[in-house]
């Protein structure tokens, strides 16, 4: 079968500028750029690319394109070589003769984030968390920006760093791992992502020679 590159569509619906991040990122600007609400941009990945996209916001970046940002930042650089920190919303790809993709809130909620798959074969499903779950956000997962406002929404992992929360030590199996209170909160919102580690039969999807639509606050 002929393996031609995936095109991804990255959209931003959201009121406010956003700075997606991508790591690997050579194919995606070099890893950041900025998108304006309401604006899109198209790039080409390789089959065979495996890798995050996920938004950033709050952010400043010099013409250098060295800053930061409130939320997502990945190292002070627009260009992102690293995962952005804690919280935020990720979406995960592995391109391969049948992709593998999800939404992720194992690293808690900045932004709403979707991934629809795009003329491609086999179950193709729509993955994602459309809901801000910035404004149900429990008060000991919340961060706040300098206005008070809550800018992210951590993971249970994060915040407490237990072996049940984080499915690590004796927990480490999906067997022993279940979900907890903070996890079905992000589990009843955004039933089509990742909620906690373990959280695979419902939140991972596949297709076939598909391209993709990634879309920020599309509810």
């Amino acid at each position: 079968m002929y393996e031609c590159a995936r095109v991804f569509t990255i959209v931003n619906y959201c009121k406010e500028t956003i700075w997606p991040g991508v790591t690997p990122g050579d194919n995606f600007n070099g890893g950041g750029f900025e998108l304006k609400s309401g604006q899109s941009v198209v790039f080409q990945a390789p089959v065979g690319w495996s890798g995050r996209i996920w938004g950033r916001t709050g952010c400043k970046f010099d013409k250098s394109g060295t800053g930061s940002c409130q939320t997502a930042d990945c190292g002070n650089t627009l260009k992102c070589q690293a995962s952005g920190k804690t919280p935020a919303s990720l979406a995960e790809f592995t391109l391969s003769n049948v992709d593998y993709y999800d939404v992720s809130l194992v690293d808690g909620f900045n932004l709403p984030i979707a991934v629809k798959p795009m003329n491609g074969q086999g179950n193709c499903s729509s993955a994602g968390c459309d809901k801000d779950l910035r404004q149900t956000c429990p008060s000991e997962l919340a961060v706040k920006g300098g206005n008070g406002k809550v800018i992210g929404c951590r993971s249970a992992c994060d915040v407490f760093n237990t072996d049940e929360y984080c499915c690590r030590g004796t927990y480490g199996n999906p067997v022993i791992c279940q979900p907890t209170f903070y996890s079905k909160k992000f589990k009843d919102a955004c039933p089509t992502a990742y909620s906690y580690a373990y959280d695979d039969p419902t939140s991972i999807f596949t297709c076939s020679a598909s391209d993709y639509v990634v879309t920020f606050c599309s509810s």
